[in-house]
């Protein structure tokens, strides 16, 4: 849970504000998907005022090495795209949750287990949810 905690010390506010079609969700669900990531949802955050971001990308791995494979290919392909390095990203340690926060938009990469634990999408229920399948 301190993943969650940490998104508390930044300002959204400094940011632009993102659509569904900004070109960094559509670099990060691509990159997810180019490492198998599993069942790929975005929370569209913005028409709740206690969010601390527009948008949480949430996926799933089946282990540890493809946790840090799918985080590491979403901040190269960000980096490369759209020219931007993460405000703070964590979890690369233990790898069961990596948190990579780009301040409107905010990536989970957890595994299946954590993701049901936690249960991110039930707790923002008030978003609006899409799934994004396989290309």
């Amino acid at each position: 849970m301190e993943q969650l905690a940490s998104l508390s010390t930044r300002d959204k506010k400094s940011a632009p504000r993102l659509t569904q079609r900004s070109k960094i969700i559509k670099t990060i669900i691509t990159a997810i998907q180019e490492k198998k990531g599993l069942k790929i949802v975005s929370l569209d955050l913005r028409k709740i005022n206690e969010a601390v971001a527009d948008f949480f990308i949430i996926c799933e791995a089946d282990n540890q090495p493809q946790i840090r494979a799918i985080g590491e290919n979403i901040e190269a392909r960000v980096r490369e795209t759209c020219d931007e390095n993460p405000f703070h990203h964590e979890g690369y340690q233990s790898l069961q949750w990596v948190l990579i926060d780009y301040v409107n938009v905010v990536v989970h990469v957890m595994l299946g287990e954590n993701r049901k634990f936690y249960s991110l999408e039930e707790m923002w229920s008030d978003a609006v949810s899409t799934e994004h399948n396989e290309q």
